[in-house]
């Protein structure tokens, strides 16, 4: 938690920085769909229309 009470601190060490970085290309796209798809699936409706709404760029 920030000092504000909101949003979130996330930290990563040098060893996570450096595997991550030794991944393909491919092992890389294919993370990053997994977690989309981990966050999609709890993600509430409402949160799911308006990032709709705003990559549109209706807002």
């Amino acid at each position: 938690m920030t000092e504000s009470g909101k949003g979130y601190n996330y930290y990563v060490t040098i060893e996570q920085i450096r595997r991550f970085s030794r991944l393909t290309a491919r092992q890389k796209l294919e993370w990053l769909e997994e977690a989309n798809a981990f966050v999609n699936k709890f993600l509430p409706e409402r949160s799911r229309r308006l990032q709709q709404l705003f990559r549109s760029g209706k807002i």
